[in-house]
């Protein structure tokens, strides 16, 4: 009985009584009924139950360090759950401030997008009203282009009139421009025979003075001339001539003067202009002094009083 209470004193304390108790009262039993044998058994059983209690301690030991193990795991759990809670209501509070910023946003954003819709509408009729403008052009555009169609047509048979009366032009202009061929050949001829004719009155008027101006220069100014009046060219320069229609050499009170004249039959202000410039071309070559002379049929009077201011003598023909 002894072995048997050591057995039991092994057990947790926990588990000491009830099995006490039921081995009492399986003792109790066991002395009516139970052989020497099956009592060996039961030791046996009892033994197996003490060694599986050591490996259900040694296994609550293992189970006590596992829970020591995790209570750390946990304290240290719960501190990072702790400071990550702390990041977590940091960060909510600050999304708490974005979502205020974000909901006064989402108001401007409103405000804008009312606006928007505003300008839309309003772009909307604008552009309806533009589109109607436009449509109302491309109208009027057709009926300017059927119009413009018309137009070409009709320009397109002008253009073949026109056509055919150019040709006819043309055909035209050929036979005037050979009747202008043949008017200019005959200008030509005629402008040579009224050369001729002008030379020959211009030449007529020349004879005449060469004849009367001798005693006229003596009667009018008191020059007598020396040798005789000519029609010649003056070398003013080598291989150089220049005109000179009435020529020749006077002398007054022993002083020498150089007679030039020009004979025109219709004396006007550019011959009296372009005589003026010949007298200065002459004067460079022969510096005696000039007794300038115009003979001619008729001038009017302007032209005399301008001859006059300019120092020259106007011989007309009816005074030969």
């Amino acid at each position: 009985m002894s072995k048997y209470l050591e057995v039991i004193e092994e057990l947790p304390k926990e588990f000491r009584y009830p099995i006490m108790k039921a081995f009492e009262l399986l003792r109790e039993e066991l002395a009516e009924t139970v052989k020497r044998s099956d009592f060996e058994e039961l030791k046996g059983v009892v033994k197996e139950l003490a060694e599986a209690q050591k490996r259900t301690e040694q296994r609550v030991e293992e189970l006590t360090e596992v829970q020591k193990r995790t209570e750390e795991s946990l304290e240290s759990f719960k501190k990072t759950t702790e400071e990550n809670f702390n990041r977590v209501w940091k960060t909510i509070d600050e999304l708490a401030e974005a979502q205020k910023r974000t909901e006064q946003r989402v108001e401007e954003l409103t405000e804008v997008q009312k606006r928007t819709e505003e300008s839309l509408e309003s772009f909307k009729k604008t552009t309806e009203e533009n589109f109607n403008r436009v449509w109302k052009a491309i109208d009027e555009l057709v009926e300017a282009q059927k119009r413009t169609e018309q137009r070409v047509d009709e320009l397109v048979e002008a253009q073949k009139r026109t056509e055919q009366r150019v040709d006819e032009l043309a055909e035209a202009q050929k036979r005037t421009e050979e009747e202008i061929r043949k008017l200019t050949k005959e200008q030509i001829k005629i402008k040579e025979e009224l050369g001729g004719l002008s030379h020959t009155v211009g030449y007529r008027l020349e004879d005449e003075a060469f004849k009367a101006l001798p005693s006229l220069l003596k009667q009018d100014f008191g020059i007598t001339l020396v040798g005789k009046l000519k029609r010649d060219f003056l070398e003013i320069e080598p291989q150089k001539f220049i005109e000179v229609n009435i020529w020749g050499y006077g002398k007054k009170n022993g002083k020498e003067y150089t007679i030039i004249g020009e004979a025109k039959s219709q004396l006007k202000k550019k011959d009296i202009d372009e005589f003026l410039k010949k007298l200065e071309v002459i004067k460079k070559y022969i510096p005696k002094k000039q007794f300038p002379i115009l003979v001619t049929y008729i001038a009017h009077p302007q032209v005399q009083s301008y001859a006059k201011e300019k120092n020259i003598k106007i011989y007309f023909s009816y005074e030969f």
